[in-house]
Formats: C-alpha cells, sequence, structure tokens
C-alpha cells in the first residue's frame, strides 16, 4: 500500500483551483509516524542521537508554530487518534491536527515560505504516512 507524505503536483494544483478566491480553508491532518525518525534526505537536520517519529513531528512543530502564527493561521485541534468507529480497520492512526488558513492563497504562501521549507523535512522525517484534507465551511 503506498504513503503518502507529500503532495503531487497535479493534486496541488486541483487545489488550488478548487479553493481559490473561496475564503477560509480548514486542512484536516491524519499522521502516523515512524518508529524511528529517518533523516536520510536531511542529514543537515539530524538532531544528535535517535528520535522516534514522534519526537521527531514534535520538533518540526516547534519550528512551524511561529510560522504558521505569522501566517495568521489558526490551529483548532491537535490530538491522539488511533482506529476509526467507522472506516477501515487496518487504517489507524497517531495524530489529527486541524488548522484553519484564511485562504488557499494564505495557505500556499506558508507552505512556500523558505523558513518552512528549511525545516520541513522534520515532518519527513517523522511519518510514516499522512492525509492532508482541506475542507471549506458550506451551509447545511
Amino acid at each position: 500500500m503506498p504513503n503518502y507524505i507529500s503532495p503531487n503536483p497535479e493534486t496541488g494544483k486541483a487545489f488550488y483551483q478548487q479553493f481559490q478566491g473561496k475564503g477560509k480553508i480548514v486542512m484536516l491532518n491524519l499522521l502516523r509516524f515512524k518508529d524511528k525518525a529517518d533523516y536520510a534526505q536531511y542529514p543537515q537536520l539530524k538532531p544528535e542521537g535517535e528520535l522516534s517519529g514522534l519526537e521527531a513531528y514534535e520538533l518540526y512543530m516547534k519550528h512551524t508554530a511561529p510560522l504558521l502564527q505569522e501566517a495568521g493561521a489558526k490551529p483548532l485541534f491537535f490530538g491522539a487518534a488511533k482506529a476509526f468507529l467507522i472506516g477501515p480497520e487496518e487504517e489507524k492512526w497517531d495524530m489529527v491536527i486541524m488548522v484553519q488558513y484564511e485562504s488557499v492563497e494564505v495557505f500556499m504562501a506558508f507552505a512556500q515560505n523558505p523558513n518552512y521549507l528549511k525545516i520541513a523535512g522534520h515532518r519527513t522525517a517523522a511519518l510514516e504516512d499522512s492525509r492532508l484534507l482541506p475542507m471549506s465551511q458550506t451551509a447545511f
């Protein structure tokens, strides 16, 4: 089964087109951590000693939080998760995060911020798998 850590150009373009000009978006993050963080692709970020995936992700969030605040993003929820109540039994997640951005343009500017790109390798080192679901509010 494939793992999903980063968007591809096609999904990124579709995301931008779908949400452009539509106002606030909320990004739902489902995260599964590696037992041991893997910094093979990012040796310049590797801290002293070994880290678990969770510890590497905590390091990522420590550096990312000020950049989110700077972008005007608003963390809505950060918590532990495991198995679905309704969903595939084999699909389990360690953490769920929801972050609100003022617009897709704000999210894209955040994701392309050079200071963010310098530390984003902590996320990749930490994650075994992830899902990122953009959402916009709608009336019933």
